[in-house]
């Protein structure tokens, strides 16, 4: 993965005196699929950083760059577990959580989603404050507003747009649950050994809309299918519902820039959420995947999905096989089928004025890297 190029003057964020330099950073999943991208990225943008935690269940050392110079410290742990976060996040200046474990199709139990992203979550504010971190920037997702299984669309909306939130599944109710720990914990007391008597947590949500991107496991899964049924991907979703998606390096860009506001400006951006989106095109979910797809060799069959009640009917046939058989949870469930069906796209003029957000990777360069990963792939 090559260093990045800016899209315009202004994406670099200011000076280096709004850099990290210094500094002691923590990065939570990260050798997950944005956490890898996060990683790379604060290794290329902040060569003057003192050390790079990289907190993480399978700690990969191949996905770090060449060059890192000793600056990073892979650690194994589980954010489950209040003991190795608590060892993991001592002393540090900023946390970037990203640890999470998502899962729409049913694959894991409600149980394990609320371990990872609720407790997990839990244990992350409180080593925040008993190891003096002064800054969390967690990595929320546009689920915990939408779309919800009622359909409503939500138009390149904002964070102020009223919208319906529903949370039928265990996901996007336990990212709803976690953003608003992380939200409540802004202003809360940190212990530090400059001012004993405490100084206080500075939090900022993110919310990206799909990601995507090199590593990302979905976009594997749908090649690979692909390749399976000779170069085929069946439409089971409606052309017209509109969707933001958001490349990975982009996401990751946004978490840097949050981080050196938070440091400089608290009153900016403590106690907020934003969402993150950048120049991708607006599609439909399939529509846009195709768009990554097509150049590696997939066709997309058919200008419309088969009948609705079929197409309920196999989610529900899928999802009760897949309780029985072994291998892979189904990918068109009822949940992913309305929320595929229903239109939602973002602006993110709010991170543009609090802390002058630019996308770093334009749609071209986006498509690019990703492609190059997909044509890769075995």
């Amino acid at each position: 993965m090559e260093p990045p190029q800016e899209s315009d003057p202004q994406a670099s964020g200011g000076t280096q005196e709004c850099g990290l330099r210094g500094r002691v950073l923590v990065v939570t999943g990260g050798c997950g699929f944005l956490g890898s991208h996060l990683v790379r990225l604060l290794l290329e943008r902040e060569p003057e950083l003192r050390e790079l935690r990289v907190l993480d269940l399978n700690p990969d050392p191949a996905l770090l760059p060449p060059g890192h110079g000793g600056r990073v410290r892979l650690v194994r742990g589980d954010v489950g577990d209040a003991g190795a976060v608590g060892r993991a996040l001592w002393g540090a200046h900023v946390v970037f959580h990203a640890a999470s474990l998502v899962d729409v199709w049913g694959g894991s139990s409600a149980q394990d989603i609320a371990r990872v992203n609720v407790q997990g979550t839990k244990n992350v504010i409180r080593g925040c404050r008993a190891g003096g971190v002064p800054v969390l920037i967690y990595t929320s997702s546009m689920e915990v507003v939408g779309p919800n299984t009622r359909g409503d669309p939500f138009l390149r909306g904002d964070e102020d747009t009223p919208y319906p939130a529903r949370h039928s599944e265990p996901y996007p109710l336990s990212k709803a649950q976690a953003e608003r720990l992380v939200l409540e914990a802004n202003g809360a007391t940190v212990r530090t050994q400059e001012c004993p008597g405490g100084g206080r947590l500075v939090t900022v949500s993110l919310r990206p809309t799909g990601i995507y991107g090199e590593r990302h496991l979905l976009l594997r899964r749908l090649l690979l299918g692909g390749r399976a049924l000779g170069g085929w991907l069946p439409r089971t979703l409606p052309p017209h519902a509109e969707h933001g998606r958001v490349y990975a390096g982009n996401v990751a860009w946004m978490h840097v820039l949050a981080a050196r506001a938070a440091l400089l400006r608290p009153q900016a951006v403590g106690g907020e959420s934003f969402f993150c989106y950048d120049s991708s095109p607006l599609a439909a979910y399939e529509d846009f995947n195709q768009l990554l797809l097509g150049p590696a060799g997939l066709r997309l069959i058919g200008r419309s999905p088969p009948p609705r009640p079929l197409l309920e009917l196999l989610a529900r046939l899928g999802v009760a096989l897949g309780r029985v058989l072994p291998g892979p949870a189904p990918l068109l469930t009822p949940y992913t089928l309305a929320v595929g069906s229903t239109p939602f796209s973002v602006r993110t003029r709010k991170a543009e004025r609090s802390f002058g957000y630019r996308p770093l990777f334009p749609w071209e360069r986006a498509r690019e890297r990703t492609l190059r990963w997909l044509r890769g792939l075995g």
